[in-house]
């Protein structure tokens, strides 16, 4: 069986950055891309060195919620990823633009490491990467590439999101895949007999807080300033003095 030689570059093009974060979601709709773009905006703010990946091959979205030109990034021996908000960006929609992505199986893995090998990060402290929902080929190939990956896992009030963050979290630790921990977003009236919080617990798991559903949020994508002044900012901000 022959080796990809691209395989081994990943690791040399991540030897320089200190942490690798995963935000993760058992399904789609709970504001994940979000939480990982403030998250990044967050980290950038309290003096941190920041990278964000956005691998989330079914819609890719970081882009807008930070307003991200459209611009190639600059070819260096592999390609220097832009900058965003004082933030090192990389997004798959600067290869395929505005139009659908339908990869399956083996081209999803080819294209995965393809990015993985040919983004020069340099140096940063944080790399945070915006993941697809669920559980799938982009998850177990980013676990296969970057066995340091630790993940920030999203949910919302719902048992049925939830259900599905119990499957992901099975997984990663039968993986041996350190967890930072759970997020509630979007939380709007709390209940009290179906607690997140307690429900995270009860997994062995970090709760790591809540982010109450905020009408705001939408007239602040793309607007750095007010996106940090969201709930999903503000409860960020004190999320990462335990990180």
């Amino acid at each position: 069986m022959m080796i990809d030689p691209r395989v081994n570059v990943i690791a040399k093009r991540l030897v320089n950055v200190k942490r690798v974060i995963a935000v993760s979601s058992g399904k789609g709709g709970v504001g994940k891309s979000l939480v990982a773009s403030t998250l990044a905006l967050v980290l950038k703010n309290e003096g941190y060195r920041v990278g964000l990946f956005d691998l989330d091959f079914t819609s890719p979205s970081t882009h807008i919620i930070l307003n991200v030109p459209l611009v190639a990034p600059k070819e260096d021996k592999g390609l220097v990823p832009s900058l965003a908000c004082g933030i090192s960006y990389m997004s798959l929609v600067y290869f395929i633009g505005e139009n659908p992505a339908p990869l399956r199986g083996i081209d999803v893995s080819n294209v995965l490491i393809e990015l993985l090998a040919i983004t020069q990060w340099g140096n940063l402290d944080f790399l945070i990467i915006d993941m697809p929902p669920g559980i799938g080929d982009i998850l177990l190939d980013l676990l296969r590439f970057i066995n340091r990956a630790e993940f920030l896992i999203v949910t919302t009030g719902s048992l049925l999101a939830f259900e599905t963050v119990k499957k992901q979290v099975v997984m990663l630790c039968e993986l041996k895949t350190p967890i930072i921990g759970i997020m509630e977003n979007m939380q709007q009236t709390p209940n009290i007999c179906c607690s997140i919080e307690d429900k995270t617990k009860k997994l062995g798991l970090p709760f790591l807080g809540k982010i109450v559903f905020d009408p705001n949020v939408e007239s602040a994508i793309g607007d750095e300033n007010k996106l940090l002044n969201t709930s999903i900012g503000q409860t960020l901000k004190h999320v990462v003095k335990n990180f």
